[in-house]
């Protein structure tokens, strides 16, 4: 079990999948979850309710590393955009924009805790 340190927050965000997925079937919307180091704004952590392991995993190597900061978020979709080409595709984006914006709307209203 991976250990985040106290300098970490957890969010998480979901759309609705299209029809036709087999994941659609079980889960009519797909719920990411990421964990974000709010000093270094990079995502530590990732989870997704997509059915296969594989894709799962393949996820967590594009958003593990990324950064929740409005170039950080670009570049992540440009890469969503560019090696994932699953029927999810179109509400992953959506997720990280919102995901963005929930982390954003965080930080401007909780100051970060002193040590």
């Amino acid at each position: 079990m991976p250990k985040f340190g106290k300098n970490t927050v957890y969010f998480s965000s979901y759309a609705k999948l299209p029809g036709e997925m087999p994941s659609a079937y079980f889960n009519r919307n797909l719920d990411i979850g990421i964990i974000i180091n709010y000093e270094t704004h990079t995502i530590e952590g990732m989870s997704c309710t997509l059915i296969t392991e594989d894709t799962k995993e393949f996820l967590k190597s594009i958003f593990i590393g990324s950064r929740m900061d409005e170039s950080g978020v670009q570049q992540l979709i440009n890469e969503i955009n560019h090696r994932y080409f699953g029927a999810s595709q179109k509400a992953i984006c959506v997720i990280v924009k919102m995901l963005y914006e929930k982390y954003n709307a965080w930080l401007a209203e909780r100051p970060i805790p002193s040590r």
